[in-house]
């Protein structure tokens, strides 16, 4: 079903995150009379700062486009609190939610895995449950939910590029599991309770104003500050590095086509349900990428012309949870929106750099 989403409410999950703000900001620049309500915990998994940077360039756009209608509010709190969520339903009745709010990383859930279970999972499912219930009393209720899950539920897969029609049911990390997870409860729900929803695997995403814990974030950080970087499986690993560019005109383009709602042959609903892959469909090596990041680094003047890259550069061990490649396969994504990410490494890299050096005033 197409969903024009001019004068429509979106509430935007993790809206002070990485992908959640650059999605805010193209909704309000491209539409108009969009009501955008953001939410975010502001943890303090990497500095808040950045996080408050999104924000205030998100309420200047705001302002900017009042005349066209626009607005974006914002609230602070947990989608764990199931009583803060039922009430922003309440109070501003989305039309679509992009539920991008989870706690990120591999490594991290080795150590912190409660915080992956209340964020990723428990605020998840009040999500699901406020959409269900925004259908009571006969309302129009939610058209379209569209929520994140990730590459790293592919696992250890030997088949690549990875395909959406995989078996995926093998995790090696408890992020992968509880974005797996996901998956399978938006599936329960579109099944049981008739609410189109679109899952997004993504695959490996940079950009500007990106979140600080990503390799390419942090080794400009350590190489800034001459401290040597790390480079797993020596080497020997591929990324589908995906510009965030490329995932937000992915995620606005399947917001606005939900899934068909169709009832199946036992008077229940067929799921109204699809999942899809958003990368590059380009696996870079890692010692490729961290050359073309050192060049453009360079050349933006972030380190000086006769940098010794190599003392500070160590090739180690495969880490727990990580695999050795990740490949998407987006053909799907190609035959039904016409669309394929392609935004080349260099140029990514090239505008992360020039927007660390403007950010960080160097």
């Amino acid at each position: 079903m197409n969903i024009p989403l001019e004068n429509k409410t979106i509430l935007v999950t993790g809206a002070a995150g990485f992908i959640g703000a650059f999605l805010a900001e193209e909704l309000l620049k491209r539409f108009d009379g969009i009501h955008v309500v953001g939410i975010d915990s502001m943890n303090d998994y990497y500095e808040v700062s950045l996080k408050e940077y999104r924000l205030e360039k998100l309420r200047k756009l705001a302002e900017e486009r009042e005349n066209a209608g626009c607005r974006f509010d914002f609230i602070r709190g947990n989608m764990a609190d199931k009583t803060l969520v039922t009430k922003i339903f309440a109070d501003h009745k989305p039309s679509v939610v992009v539920n991008l709010a989870a706690q990120a990383g591999v490594r991290y859930s080795i150590q912190n895995p409660d915080v992956y279970i209340e964020s990723n999972l428990i605020g998840f499912y009040n999500i699901l449950e406020a959409c269900r219930h925004s259908y009571d009393g006969g309302e129009t209720g939610v058209e379209h939910l569209v929520y994140a899950s990730s590459s790293s539920v592919y696992g250890n897969n030997t088949k690549v590029p990875y395909s959406t029609d995989d078996k995926v049911d093998n995790p090696i990390s408890l992020y992968a599991a509880t974005k797996k997870s996901d998956e399978l409860l938006a599936h329960a729900y579109a099944k049981l309770y008739d609410i189109p929803s679109t899952g997004l695997r993504f695959f490996t995403v940079y950009g500007p104003a990106g979140r600080p814990d990503m390799a390419y974030y942090g080794f400009t950080d350590k190489l800034r500050a001459g401290q040597t970087i790390k480079i797993f499986n020596y080497g020997n690993c591929k990324r589908d590095f995906t510009y965030i560019d490329d995932i937000v005109e992915g995620v606005i383009r399947i917001m606005q086509r939900s899934p068909e709602r169709i009832t199946g042959e036992d008077g229940l609903p067929v799921p109204p349900y699809k999942v899809y892959n958003i990368g590059n469909s380009h696996p870079e090596n890692l010692l490729d990428f961290v050359t073309i990041l050192q060049e453009e680094l360079v050349s933006a003047g972030v380190l000086p012309q006769d940098y010794d890259f190599d003392g500070h550069k160590e090739l180690v061990p495969m880490q727990p949870g990580d695999v050795p490649i990740t490949y998407a396969d987006t053909q799907p994504l190609e035959r039904d929106f016409g669309f394929k990410p392609q935004t080349p490494l260099r140029e990514g890299l090239r505008k992360f750099v020039r927007w660390y050096k403007e950010y960080y005033k160097l």
